[in-house]
């Protein structure tokens, strides 16, 4: 993974420079999305050690954010893409995939993949399209609570918390 993208979205900056990435602002966001919710920032630090990503900037504030699992030859998974909220409707999603899409290591691919419950209109635009039979050609082991059992007293306590509150 040597090449370094970087590209030009009007006052937005699209980076693969790792040393740019912040990592506080990318675990803020995944922590409360509804495919990473209550990930530790010791998973996403690790996940973004092992994987090629990429940062949205406006000026030095990350604003964006992808990953993509691969191994530079047949396969490639699109993974934790967002788009901040003061950010958004302003095409920054549509140019982030169309930079993962031209990153020049990621040419010749056989398989690309992703997973999403919201945004199939933005991966269309890309050739992505549903899988058509799920339950013949993909297979998976799904952990939903496998955040929630590596750090259970900080959910405990959010939950002691919660319970408190709602007391009358």
């Amino acid at each position: 993974m040597t090449a370094m993208v970087v590209m030009d979205a009007g006052r937005f900056l699209i980076s693969t420079d790792r040393a740019k990435l912040d990592v506080d602002t990318i675990h803020h966001f995944l922590t409360r999305s509804y495919w990473a919710e209550g990930i530790p920032r010791e998973t996403v630090a690790r996940s973004i050690e092992n994987s090629l990503c990429f940062g949205v900037y406006s000026g030095i504030e990350q604003v964006g954010f992808a990953r993509v699992i691969s191994d530079f030859a047949t396969f490639a998974y699109i993974a934790d893409v967002f788009i901040l909220e003061p950010y958004r409707e302003r095409g920054l999603g549509k140019e982030l995939i169309a930079t993962v899409m031209a990153h020049p290591e990621l040419q010749g691919l056989r398989r690309w993949s992703l997973g999403t419950r919201d945004a199939h209109g933005l991966y269309a635009q890309f050739g992505f399209t549903p899988v058509e039979n799920p339950s013949r050609t993909m297979m998976e082991i799904a952990d939903s609570q496998v955040y929630f059992r590596s750090a259970p007293d900080k959910f405990a306590s959010a939950d002691s918390a919660r319970a408190c509150s709602a007391r009358p």
